[in-house]
């Protein structure tokens, strides 16, 4: 990152409302070794292979948070937009630029950001690839450390960039950003052991001549569980991180990295999590906590942004409660006084789950995993009712909250069913004696059970 010394001042335009960065952010563009210049259109333009490109930085489309486009830079506008769960007292704001389409797939991502940056304030750039089951990879960081390596080659990548508050509230002034898209940097290696071999061949399949031959689907990678204490977030009212206002009986989680930090009312980063008492709740993360802030601990040691000697799936909070590592404090130095890893809104933790106490709970992280996948689009609930099978008769053993992604196993005939995708008498099993009715998810067409 280039850094500018000093501080900005200059008027707040309205937030959400577009303002494209003339004056000074074109200056700097066309002086810029690239020649490059910005335009206007919403969606920006397709690269060259291994060419760079300077990204039009404009507040619009109403999927920016607390920010706001004034005097030739990107600032945190005035909302009080946290990491909740975390109880950070540092202001946020959120830019997430138009997906980007390449005319090559690329396996990372570099970035240069231009910005005036006060003492204790961040511009952090994190980037994600559509992978070929059609999802979202999660967020890695691009900067001074090096490019953001993505999951898998991607031929359409999203940038974001988050702005977090300095001392005394001061904000940083994003002027630029350079990215350059590579492809010689090698993906990590997958976590999870490959799928073994059938012992025998299968036979070669029948394909009607008349028929066009069938699409391969994505392959299947199983995803990362690990047991984790939940607790809960409560604080309603409050604004989370990526700038979801908290209501009472909300449906959602926090994990303590961005890294897996869904847009605001998307459910891209969802976790099925699973209480003693046999239920389960699919709910997006929409907040960054509890205790730290960069402990993606469902990541491999050799990936995981802090903390690397701790075993994957293990929280640093729950190493600093149980073993007293880091001196028995979380990452901003406070004592840490109970070892959650995962934060849940209330009614997730009251609802979903019938929880009536912190408990430990299995945590599944779904976006670690690759294969089919739906989202759940209730009509008159929060939530879409999980069943022990296929109807309504059977009993409830959990709950989707609504654009939460669930992983699709098979399709199962059942009760007829309406809702926002329509009539039905499918059912989607989502895991063991786990199914949702079609009628109330978006989903592909997937095999029967």
């Amino acid at each position: 990152m280039t850094k500018r010394t000093g501080r900005d001042s200059g008027g707040a335009a309205p937030p959400r409302v577009r303002r494209a960065l003339a004056g000074a952010l074109a200056a700097a563009a066309a002086a810029s070794i690239l020649g490059a210049t910005l335009g206007h259109a919403p969606v920006a333009r397709a690269a060259e292979p291994g060419e760079s490109w300077i990204p039009e930085l404009a507040v619009e489309g109403g999927d920016d948070t607390n920010v706001v486009a004034t005097t030739g830079a990107i600032r945190l506008a005035d909302g009080v937009v946290r990491a909740q769960s975390a109880r950070s007292t540092r202001n946020e704001g959120e830019l997430l630029l138009p997906p980007r389409r390449l005319t090559a797939p690329a396996t990372s991502i570099a970035a240069e950001a231009t910005a005036d940056v006060p003492p204790g304030a961040e511009v952090l750039v994190d980037v994600r690839g559509l992978r070929s089951d059609g999802t979202w990879s999660q967020w890695s960081t691009a900067g001074p450390a090096g490019p953001a390596v993505l999951a898998q080659p991607a031929t359409e990548v999203q940038v974001r960039v988050t702005l977090v508050g300095g001392d005394f509230g001061a904000s940083p002034a994003l002027q630029r950003l350079w990215l350059a898209g590579e492809r010689g940097t090698t993906a990590p290696a997958p976590t999870t052991a490959p799928t073994p071999a059938p012992t025998t061949a299968p036979a070669p399949p029948t394909v009607p001549t008349a028929a066009p031959a069938p699409q391969p689907e994505p392959a299947k990678a199983a995803p990362v569980t690990s047991r984790v204490f939940a607790t809960r977030i409560g604080l309603v009212g409050n604004t989370t991180a990526n700038g979801h206002v908290i209501v009472p009986r909300d449906h959602f989680v926090a994990l303590p990295s961005r890294r897996g930090l869904s847009p605001r009312d998307k459910g891209d980063y969802t976790v099925k999590v699973c209480a003693a008492n046999g239920r389960c709740a699919w709910s997006p993360v929409w907040d960054v906590g509890p205790w730290n802030i960069r402990d993606d601990y469902w990541n491999p040691p050799g990936t995981r942004q802090e903390w690397g000697d701790l075993p994957q799936g293990f929280p640093q909070s729950q190493a600093a409660f149980e073993r007293g590592y880091h001196g028995g404090k979380d990452g901003f130095g406070r004592r840490v006084a109970n070892p959650a890893g995962i934060d849940l809104a209330d009614g997730t933790y009251y609802d979903d789950l019938q929880l009536r106490d912190n408990a430990w709970v299995t945590v599944t992280y779904l976006w670690t995993a690759t294969g089919p996948s739906a989202l759940a689009r209730p009509t008159a609930a929060p939530t879409v009712v999980v069943r022990s099978a296929p109807t309504d008769a059977s009993s409830s053993v959990g709950a989707v909250a609504a654009g939460a992604r669930m992983a699709v196993t098979c399709s199962a005939a059942g009760q007829l069913r309406a809702g926002s995708q329509g009539s039905s008498d499918r059912w989607l099993q989502i895991g063991p004696q786990q199914y949702v009715p079609a009628a109330a998810v978006e989903a592909p067409r997937v095999a029967p059970c």
